[in-house]
């Protein structure tokens, strides 16, 4: 048992008060369902932005990030290479269908485009694949309690849900997000601080590290054999979880929910373009510290990897440290609970109780039927927490696979639903069943690694959701309204303008700033290439990464003077339709 202390008891136990009375501040204002779950509309982009990011960085990335590449190297990055690929769809697709429509649940969606059982379907495997993420989560922070306390996991487990569920209750969606704001400003000094320890702290010089590490093959990031058995590979990063990642961000209520509070389309669609942005970046430094852990420890086993970046916080020695550590890692869970619990609070009222059993009660009916179901999940998904605790593999690679049954799903149930006009319900849902066979046979009869189920899982479910859709209710003659060329029809048809403050509301375009997220992307890749090819040559490796750095900063602001330059013409457009207008309206 580590002897945690009173300055970090202090550092702990004021992170906490913090969170707490924020989410009574916010929760004061909240009086109905629709701002529970949605807020006022008036919270800033930025602030999104951030809870977006935080949502899914989470434990899994603190703890699970760097036990898993204590192991496998810096390979282990190329799971996170896709982001940018992800957002670039997501804001250009996903975000104008589900703004546009005023969606509380993004799975009413379904209902518009196929029906009812489709909508049920979605919902149901949200909601079961939530609670399962959300238990891993929970135990991996409660990893962090029973470490520095000694009070066994499962009551940590019970300590941690009663925190997180406190203000979510409270406060909502606003709560959520202003909270995680917070808890990232936590999260990322905690970070900074153990990899300069790290960094600064190895028995050799770096490199001499860094060129033992690539002797060990840990610094090569970019595999790129075809061999689907193996998880870290480029292409499964790049095809596979691109697949995975889209159903996270875009067809995952949890994450969509807070980027409906946006005050317009284009702070929706600003707030998901940070994740695209920094996503990469974030992993990085992760992954890198687990691989600077091997290094440091020369490969040792433990007990648990998980609690690698523990057990160094514990032995480095800096006062307040495990203080800041344990509310970094807590602030990086609260951060991801909190939202699972208002998204799934949000689902059950919206896809279930409202729509089957209450139909026309008042907002503050559903506000404490949300609240409610708030407290229900929470209180559901301490039961998988417990069977979590009971592994020692990294929670991010459990987790990832977990998740990777659900894909084939998720995704086809949304892209289908976008592009294809011939898709129907019943072939759909034949679809679904389909793919979750297909990946069951193909785990337990093969070695095939996790990330490929997605691919296997999508491209089942396309060919017998179309086969079938044809075979049941034959070709469809007209683009269902709901589809990316029905909706752009529909824009045009009512000659509405399918731009708004200068972002695209019609799904289907490409918004300008989307275009720097393929410049990451490519920028990503060289930068991995060059950390291995480099690093036996610290001069030449520095060099390399100053140039990198410099032509991407090159190519943003290049990017963002062609843009205003773009830009001048139509405002002065627009300026002289106004000043015309006045005119007009001064004579009449």
């Amino acid at each position: 048992m580590y002897e945690f202390g009173a300055l970090n008891w202090t550092i702990l136990g004021t992170y906490i008060v913090l969170t707490l009375i924020m989410g009574a501040v916010v929760g004061r204002r909240v009086t109905s369902a629709n701002q529970f779950a949605l807020g006022d509309k008036n919270i800033p982009w930025w602030a999104i932005g951030i809870s977006v990011v935080c949502t899914y960085v989470s434990a899994m990335s603190f703890l699970g990030g760097p036990a898993w590449s204590y192991k496998e190297g810096l390979s282990v990055i190329a799971i996170h290479l896709n982001y940018p690929l992800v957002i670039f769809f997501i804001v250009a697709v996903f975000m104008p269908f589900f703004y546009n429509n005023g969606l509380t649940s993004i799975y009413e969606y379904q209902e518009r485009r196929f029906g009812k059982a489709s909508r049920i379907t979605l919902s149901l495997i949200f909601l079961i694949k939530q609670a399962i993420s959300s238990a891993a989560v929970l135990y991996a922070t409660s990893l962090i309690l029973e470490f520095i306390t000694g009070i066994d996991v499962t009551y940590c487990i019970i300590i941690v849900t009663v925190i997180a569920l406190i203000y979510t209750v409270m406060g909502g969606i606003a709560a959520v997000i202003w909270t995680d704001v917070i808890q990232a400003i936590i999260l990322f000094v905690g970070a900074f601080i153990i990899i300069e320890a790290v960094w600064n702290g190895m028995p050799q010089p770096m490199t001499e590290v860094m060129q033992d590490l690539k002797s060990q093959g840990m610094t090569n990031a970019l595999q790129t054999n075809l061999d689907l058995s193996q998880v870290t590979t480029v292409w499964a990063g790049v095809i596979a979880m691109t697949m995975f990642h889209t159903t996270v961000y875009g067809g995952n209520q949890m994450m969509v929910q807070r980027c409906m509070a946006a005050k317009s389309m284009g702070d929706a669609k600003k707030a998901m373009l940070m994740m695209g942005y920094v996503a990469f970046f974030i992993y990085f430094v992760f992954i890198l510290l687990g691989v600077l852990f091997n290094a440091y420890y020369d490969g040792k086993e433990f007990e648990n990897g998980n609690t690698i970046i523990l057990h160094y916080a514990s032995e480095y020695g800096m006062p307040g440290l495990m203080g800041i550590i344990a509310a970094a890692i807590l602030a990086a869970s609260m951060s991801s609970l909190d939202s699972a619990f208002n998204s799934m609070a949000t689902v059950s009222v919206t896809d279930f109780y409202k729509r089957f059993y209450k139909k026309n009660e008042s907002e503050e009916h559903y506000l404490k039927a949300s609240r409610f179901f708030t407290v229900m999940w929470a209180l559901c998904i301490i039961i998988p927490a417990f069977m979590f605790a009971t592994s020692s593999g990294s929670v991010l690679e459990i987790l990832s696979k977990a998740g990777s049954y659900f894909v084939g799903a998720n995704f086809c149930m949304f892209v289908l639903g976008f592009y294809s006009k011939h898709i129907t319900e019943k072939g759909l849902l034949l679809g679904v069943a389909a793919s979750f066979l297909a990946i069951w046979y193909v785990a337990v009869a093969t070695d095939i690694a996790w990330p490929w189920y997605c691919v296997i899982g999508v491209l089942v479910n396309t060919i017998v959701a179309y086969a079938a859709s044809l075979w049941l209710t034959g070709k469809q003659t007209k683009m269902h309204l709901y589809t990316i060329k029905g909706q752009q029809a529909e824009y045009a048809r009512l000659n509405k303008p399918i731009k708004e403050d200068g972002w695209y509301v019609v799904p289907g375009k490409i918004d300008a700033p989307c275009w720097g997220l393929l410049v990451m992307f490519v920028f990503s890749l060289v930068l991995l290439w060059g950390i291995n090819e480099f690093i036996d040559n610290a001069p030449m490796l520095i060099n390399f990464i100053r140039i990198c750095s410099v032509i991407v900063a090159t190519s943003i602001i290049g990017y963002m003077i062609y843009s205003f330059k773009r830009s001048k013409p139509s405002r002065k457009i627009e300026k002289k339709g106004m000043l015309l207008a006045l005119k007009q309206c001064c004579n009449s």
